[in-house]
């Protein structure tokens, strides 16, 4: 019955399996990724070496310690999932690490987590106290929200300090400008609606686009950036005039504990990683810098060209990686988590379904 399920995937049209997935068809869709695991397995026998455990801290998942000091040449792996036979993907992702986990576990996939970015709060309540005097007196004209964790976070600093609802209000009589659909969601949450949101895939370049009927000369402008200095769109509001505000409420940091990074980098050099997710830009970046502190940057992009199918969430991850010399083989259609794991399954699916055949690499996908 498996062997027919295989071959029946490698007989439905690209098209058509794009089809399932963009209609959210979970029982057809599930059913045909969990027989491309078990033939994934069979096909890479000899070759494939299973994923190692991944255990739980705090509710993040993270890379077993004991594999922290083996070699990359090691012909012993420290740990390895005897039973498994499903494809490991590799998450980097942080603050939704056990949601996306959960994701992978869902369609097929076995996640291996090294959260690799820390966010930090900065605003302080004094802060929050001279921003709100501000919006009120009219201070200000236009506000720019990067992400959903920057419109959280001031809301949550202004619910400490008794002033939410003087926030809301004061926002409401501005030009509210959303990057994309995460802090627009977390604006409505909160009572305000905004005046104008970016469009797919959500980068600066589309949030750019959607100021450009806005009249910015001499205009005051708060942007909201989020965890470093957004360059192009800091620039750009500048170079039209405007007289901005830049403002950071969290800071994109390394991890306290790069162990977790430091043996995937491993498990990555020694072919135990079938996929890596990126879902932030900066997450590659941390991956990268812990590897070049080991010396071991371009053995990892080579690793990475050579055995791991790439996912990167959108163009500014996918820009990130290009920079850095990693070859990106799946793009979603929508720059999104879900679509972003259920893209890198369907490749996985493209890739391993032959069993008596091997293929080359197949070209970057956008799905």
């Amino acid at each position: 019955m498996r062997d027919r399920n295989v071959r029946a995937i490698a007989k439905v049209s690209r098209d058509k399996f794009v089809g399932l997935l963009a209609m959210h068809d979970e029982n057809v869709a599930r059913g045909r990724i969990a027989s491309v695991a078990a033939k994934f397995h069979a096909t890479r026998r000899g070759q494939f070496v299973a994923a190692a455990h991944t255990v739980a801290v705090g509710g993040i998942c993270v890379a077993p310690v004991a594999s922290r000091m083996s070699s990359p040449e090691s012909s012993e792996p420290r740990t390895r999932h005897a039973e498994s036979s499903r494809p490991v993907i590799a998450l980097l992702e942080a603050r939704m690490a056990r949601e996306l986990a959960r994701l992978v576990e869902k369609h097929g996939g076995e996640p291996l987590c090294a959260p690799a970015v820390r966010e930090s709060p900065v605003f302080s309540a004094e802060q929050a106290r001279a921003l709100i005097d501000e919006l009120e007196t009219d201070h200000h004209e236009i506000v720019v929200f990067m992400t959903g964790v920057a419109v959280s976070l001031l809301f949550e600093v202004a619910e400490q300090i008794g002033r939410r609802a003087d926030l809301v209000s004061s926002l409401r009589k501005l030009t509210t400008v959303c990057r994309g659909p995460k802090p627009t969601a977390a604006l409505r949450g909160f009572g305000v609606p905004p005046t104008l949101t970016a469009r797919e895939p959500f980068t600066t370049g589309e949030l750019i686009d959607a100021m450009a009927g806005l009249e910015l000369e001499g205009r005051r402008v708060i942007l909201m950036h989020y965890g470093e200095r957004s360059e192009t769109l800091a620039e750009t509001l500048l170079a039209r005039q405007a007289a901005l505000h830049e403002v950071w409420l969290y800071r994109w940091l390394m991890p306290e504990d790069t162990g977790p990074l430091e043996a995937l980098i491993f498990q990555i050099l020694g072919g135990k990683v079938n996929a890596l997710a990126v879902t932030c830009q900066v997450q590659f970046r941390h991956l990268y810098q812990v590897a070049e502190r080991q010396s071991l940057g371009s053995r990892l992009v080579q690793a990475l060209n050579e055995r791991v199918v790439v996912g990167a969430v959108g163009p500014t991850c996918n820009a990130v990686l290009q920079a850095h010399g990693v070859n990106v083989q799946v793009i979603p259609e929508h720059p999104k988590m879900g679509p972003l794991i259920l893209a890198l399954m369907r490749h996985l699916d493209l890739r391993f379904s032959h069993s008596d055949a091997i293929h080359p690499e197949p070209p970057p996908l956008t799905h």
